[in-house]
């Protein structure tokens, strides 16, 4: 930060000019570019008559004609043959203002006033040697009052149409628009919006964006930095150096906006924010839709050119009902998951085909925002509206999406409004004083991950994040949001001891401000983007997380059971001999199974930082560990609820995940010695989803007891787990789960009647088959069913159980 330094109100000649400016200040829009030809000479009688200057001090009048004096006699003409205009000078105080960039209304002083005398243009270009107005009459020099701005005295025009040509040391004169001469580009409704926090396509108003105004083009940038005592836009077009692109403040909504004539698409540019402390910061824009890439900080002006080709897969999704279709979810990071694929394009051209092999339903991404630190994994955010430049534009992340969706995948990407990094960059302290931030430092520090927390009592910040939610869901069409983290968003001693925290206002523990900004977000989302789906990371019991918010519930779709996934892992962990002892882990879900909507979750938390990969985790030798491995994901995917698996494990990888070399997809080639008892596990992956979504038995009913019975729950002695799942129509699927490595001849198991006279059952899934790595024991042919009740059933049979393994049996085919 730097202090704000004096000015020296006595200027009065251009200051030196900077070597890297001595060619005039570059942009895309205006580098090389043509001076433009000296107007024809006009009659004598309409060419801009000198008057008797006048101090600026004077109120602007309105737009009602040129004042009725008399025409002073000109001035003779400047170098260059363009007429000298008189001054049009402001009080020193108020350029000193204008040139420090702590100006609130920069444009109620350039551009083109009206005074009673004729028309004041004021221009404000550091470093330039000369500026001429050209008007419909002709060519007319500005003088240079003081800091770079220019100024002069038009009469016999009232607001004439005009345009630059300003000459820097060494250059040629370049042609330039004046952006002080526009009216704002955000209206009324979108100010009245910003400040009731109801703006919910905020990226529209805020930010960046290209524009052409009164035939201009140009980019008009707005920004939300209420404490602010003057914002200036620098860039790549300017040098980064704001001191002719000051912003104005819109008034009581904290909003600052300015139109810049010629700025385009491609530039970088960042907010240079003023505080009330007298230093300067420069901060990216929360709101960029695109950045550079890390480790570069600043924001990218932007403009999608992509054409949707999904219009069928979001019709579908619009008529799904998530909790009665099937969903199986493959988690990846996107920057490690092919290592070798270093783009959003490359990886549109692989991973759609990888997934419809394995037969999942949906991808999802861990964050995708611009984040600073990769081995955050994308966990804290800097960019929440810009897609990692990492990877490519955002452009290539719609085309990665579009793709999956044109391959019948559905995409989730993980969102965290729980937190975001201190980086000076960015949004601490984003205008000087806390503002995306609660000011009381209690609330505001995250003590887990050295990061900050969202005031989810302020207005802004909340229209901010549920503008953001519906953002990815409609500009880049993604299927769901998996919110992040958000058991430390609902109480205020999350992971703080006794004296850390500050009560809410009844005293209790909980952020009743997170509880309601997440019952916002939820119900705009799923008002304005039909068959989007979001889904809590919440490991709490907090009660109704996917109860509906018109009963008072958060609102969300699903809730990761985490509960489910602590438990099981526990079990199966233990050595067989041990798993008696600890039966109840794997049964215990079922206790709460609808208390929500759950998806059951092995997700990257679970094979990093010492935890292990999943087939690492399993006891015994390889083959049992292998074996545990398959029995696991079998119970799993039978188990009510969706399913989740991270990349990685669907393969059996042994080590855990690395971010920096992403999965061990070498263990997979022929070279490698296990490489069949790695595609093995694969296979089993496959199959598994395509049993899965070929059987409404296992996902119609996931979300209401009709769906699930135990057949045998408490055969701890046996390691054994029976249940049957039904689908709507009644028709079941029967999972039997072997947790012992012994083979279990003529093992009872109770079964349901089935319609008609055949009570013959077969084997749909085993995953002890040899294709999957099994040994291949199995039920060969068709099992029939008895009359002897059993498990509470009107019928049974007896089956053959492998070792370490689970069986779906269903009705004959």
């Amino acid at each position: 930060m730097t202090p704000l330094g004096p000015l020296d109100p006595s200027a009065d000649r251009p200051p030196a000019v900077p070597a890297t400016f001595r060619s005039g200040p570059r942009s895309k829009a205006t580098a090389g570019r043509p001076a433009a030809k000296p107007a024809a000479k006009a009659p004598a009688a309409k060419t801009p008559a000198a008057a008797p200057a006048k101090s600026a001090a004077a109120k602007p009048a309105g737009r009602a004609g040129a004042a009725g004096s008399a025409p002073a006699a000109a001035r003779p003409p400047a170098a260059g043959g363009a007429l000298r205009l008189p001054e049009a000078p402001l009080p020193p105080a108020e350029v000193e203002r204008l040139v420090s960039g702590a100006h609130h209304d920069p444009h109620a002083l350039l551009g083109a006033h009206e005074l009673p005398t004729g028309t004041a243009i004021r221009v404000l270009r550091p470093f330039a040697e000369r500026v001429v107005v050209e008007t419909e009459l002709g060519p007319a020099e500005l003088t240079h009052q003081q800091g770079g701005l220019f100024t002069g005295l038009l009469t016999g025009q009232s607001f004439p149409r005009y345009t630059l040509r300003v000459t820097y040391p060494g250059g040629e004169p370049l042609v330039q628009e004046d952006g002080y001469r526009f009216a704002p580009t955000l209206g009324e409704l979108d100010l009245h919006l910003i400040r009731e926090g109801r703006h919910e396509q905020l990226w529209q108003a805020l930010g960046s964006h290209l524009r052409t105004v009164d035939g201009v083009a140009g980019t008009a940038f707005a920004v939300w930095a209420p404490n602010a005592v003057g914002v200036r836009v620098i860039g790549s077009f300017n040098h980064w150096d704001g001191t002719a692109h000051p912003m104005r403040s819109l008034g009581s909504s904290g909003v600052w906006e300015v139109f810049l004539p010629e700025v385009g698409e491609g530039e970088h540019y960042k907010y240079q924010i003023l505080t009330r402390q007298g230093h300067r910061l420069e901060k990216a824009d929360p709101l960029a839709r695109a950045t550079q890439c890390p480790p570069e900080t600043a924001s990218v002006v932007t403009a999608s050119r992509h054409e949707w080709q999904d219009a069928d897969w979001m019709a579908r999704r619009a008529r799904t009902v998530h909790h009665r279709a099937p969903m199986s979810v493959y988690e990846l990071h996107l920057a490690s998951w092919r290592p070798e694929l270093t783009s959003y394009r490359e990886i549109a051209e692989v991973l759609p085909g990888y997934l419809n092999e394995l037969g999942f339903t949906h991808v999802e991404f861990m964050p995708v925002m611009e984040h600073p630190f990769g081995g955050s994994w994308g966990y804290q955010v800097s960019g929440f509206y810009a897609p990692t430049a990492r990877l490519g534009t955002p452009d290539d992340f719609r085309h990665l999406v579009d793709t999956l969706h044109r391959h019948g995948i559905g995409v989730l990407v993980d969102w965290v409004p729980a937190h975001f990094p201190k980086d000076g960059f960015a949004l601490a302290r984003f205008d000087g004083e806390p503002l995306y931030e609660p000011a009381d430092p209690l609330r505001a520090e995250h003590p887990d991950w050295g990061t900050l927390e969202f005031d989810y009592g302020r207005t802004e910040v909340r229209n901010f994040l549920v503008a953001n939610a519906v953002y990815w869901c409609e500009e880049f069409h993604v299927d769901g949001l998996r919110v992040d983290a958000v058991a430390s968003m609902l109480y205020l001693d999350y992971s703080r001891e006794g004296g850390a925290w500050t009560p809410n206002q009844y005293g209790g523990r909980e952020n009743l401000d997170a509880a309601s900004f997440l019952q916002e977000m939820n119900a705009t989302v799923y008002r304005r983007c039909p068959g989007v789906l979001t889904v809590a990371e919440e490991s709490t019991a907090w009660e109704g997380v996917t109860r509906p918010t018109d009963s008072g519930g958060l609102g969300f779709g699903l809730k990761w059971n985490m509960g489910w996934m602590h438990d099981s892992l526990v079990y199966i962990a233990k050595e067989p001999v041990h798993r008696k002892y600890h039966h109840n882990e794997m049964t215990f879900s079922m206790v709460y199974a609808y208390s929500e909507n759950y998806i059951l979750p092995i997700s990257h938390d679970e094979v990093v930082h010492g935890k292990q990969a999943l087939v690492a985790k399993m006891p015994g030798d390889w083959w049992q560990q292998r074996a545990n491995h398959r029995a696991y994901l079998g119970f799993m995917w039978a188990h009510p609820g969706k399913q989740l698996l991270f990349m990685g494990q669907e393969f059996a990888q042994g080590a855990e995940w690395d971010h920096e070399h992403g999965p061990q997809w070498w263990v997979l080639d022929e070279g490698w010695p296990a490489h069949a008892d790695h595609r093995g596990v694969q296979r089993l992956v496959g199959a598994l989803n395509h049993v899965y979504r070929d059987t409404p038995a296992l996902y119609e009913q996931d979300t209401v007891p009709a769906g699930f019975a135990w057949l045998d729950g408490g055969a701890a002695e046996d390691n054994v787990l029976s249940f049957v799942r039904f689908a709507a129509d009644g028709s079941p699927l029967v999972a039997v789960c072997n947790f012992s490595p012994v083979v279990r001849h003529g093992f009872r198991v109770g079964l349901p009647r089935l319609e008609g006279a055949e009570q013959v059952w077969e084997e749909a899934l085993n995953t002890d088959a040899e294709e999957y790595g099994g040994s291949g024991v199995a039920n060969s042919g068709p099992v029939k069913s008895e009359s002897e009740p059993w498990n509470a059933q009107p019928r049974s049979a007896e089956l053959v159980l492998p070792p370490l393994a689970t069986v779906w049996l269903r009705p004959a085919r």
